[in-house]
């Protein structure tokens, strides 16, 4: 199995897939975005001389400097790391996945059972609910290759009846909540419609970038939804259970919820709504310079929404289309880079924004709905530096 394991890993980081084209701006020649020799950073000027982050330490939130991302799959010991009731390390041995509630026959899953199951590969990026610009400068973000067994081959083994509409996920990541003066143990938990569910690429994860599955990323098994933000992703999961009403834990209820101002029925109301799906985003992460040359590298991320363009726009100039990494899929993060020529000496503000097959254009900061929660921070985000 090791060896099995080394060899997925280099065959891996070997492969170079073709995904998204978006016409013509993948067609051009694509550099993953590693600084070659002589290439030099280009400070922000909207970031601490200072700024860095250290390598992930167990049970504290890690997140990148996204300055220094260096390839299409993002490292394990790498990928952005939060979690809100420790990590816990369960025994493989004994380790058992269950299936109960609104189904025909409720089950029991050992590892080995689980590793038996067809499985299948997919790339999928995501970032954390709470991911913005100030502070961590879009750090709370990865984009890895997992391979697991589809979810909804689980659920149709075991028969969701009829009555079942609601499917919740328990981790073992356990903790207490005071609540109402009351100390209650609670479980890590999300739910998703039984619909939403059996979307066919849902996965119980096994394995992330050709290695057995992390401690930090949920070993043995975890949820992966792609296009979901990353908390929607249960980690160490220990229970699937359907029912027939909306599970209201912490995690769906009461916390990773957005409270936003909309308009119901030619009525202005907050309406808070569970986070859910990635909202359509990008970021310039990363300005170098070769010579008197510079580059503007970034990323985006979304649904899985295929994409029209992604622009950038330097100081009050046009809008210019980005060159977008080939490699990049449905779900993955998408890579973007802009050749930056002539620039001249002072300050410049550097945005960037990204437009769906559907015509959706990522917001400005004034276009966002008013909103007084602190998830979803999908705006176009401005930069700064000084030539």
């Amino acid at each position: 199995m090791h060896d099995e394991i080394i060899s997925r890993r280099t065959a891996l980081k070997r492969t170079m897939k073709t995904g998204l084209t978006l016409g013509a701006v993948a067609s051009l020649p694509w550099a993953m975005p590693a600084l070659a020799q002589g290439e030099q950073l280009v400070p922000f000027s909207d970031m601490p001389e200072d700024y860095s982050r250290g390598p992930a330490q167990p049970g504290g939130t890690h997140f990148l400097d996204t300055r220094q991302i260096s390839s299409f799959y993002t490292d394990n010991q790498d990928f952005y790391v939060v979690q809100h009731y420790g990590q816990p390390e369960l025994d493989l041995n004994s380790y058992k996945l269950s299936v109960t509630g609104l189904v025909e026959n409720e089950r029991e899953y050992s590892l080995s059972d689980l590793r038996q199951k067809s499985q299948f590969n997919i790339d999928a990026g995501f970032e954390c609910g709470g991911n913005r610009g100030g502070g961590l400068f879009q750090g709370l973000i990865g984009n890895a290759n997992w391979r697991g067994i589809r979810l909804r081959d689980i659920l149709n083994e075991c028969g969701v009846k009829p009555e079942g509409k609601e499917v919740v996920f328990f981790g073992a990541d356990v903790g207490t909540e005071n609540i109402r003066d009351t100390d209650v143990e609670q479980s890590f938990a999300r739910s998703l419609p039984v619909a939403d569910a059996m979307r066919d690429v849902n996965m119980l994860v096994l394995q992330m970038n050709g290695e057995a599955l992390p401690l930090f990323h949920g070993r043995p098994l975890r949820l992966l939804l792609p296009g979901y933000y990353g908390v929607a992703n249960v980690k160490w999961l220990t229970q699937i259970h359907v029912q027939d009403r909306r599970y209201m834990g912490r995690f769906m209820g009461r916390d990773y919820v957005t409270l936003k101002k909309e308009i119901v029925g030619g009525q202005e109301r907050w309406v808070e709504n569970s986070v859910t799906l990635i909202q359509l985003k990008s970021s310039i992460v990363r300005v170098t310079r070769m010579g008197s040359q510079h580059k503007i590298t970034g990323f985006v991320l979304n649904d899985g929404t295929p994409l029209r363009s992604v622009e950038v726009k330097i100081d009050n100039g046009p809008w210019q289309r980005a060159q977008i990494d080939p490699q990049s899929s449905q779900y993955s993060w998408k890579l973007f880079t802009l050749d930056w020529n002539n620039a001249a000496a002072g300050e410049h503000t550097l945005v960037s924004r990204v437009t769906d097959i559907n015509g959706n254009v990522q917001p400005t900061a004034e276009q966002v709905p008013e909103k007084i929660s602190r998830w979803e921070n999908y705006a176009q985000f401005p930069r700064t530096l000084i030539i």
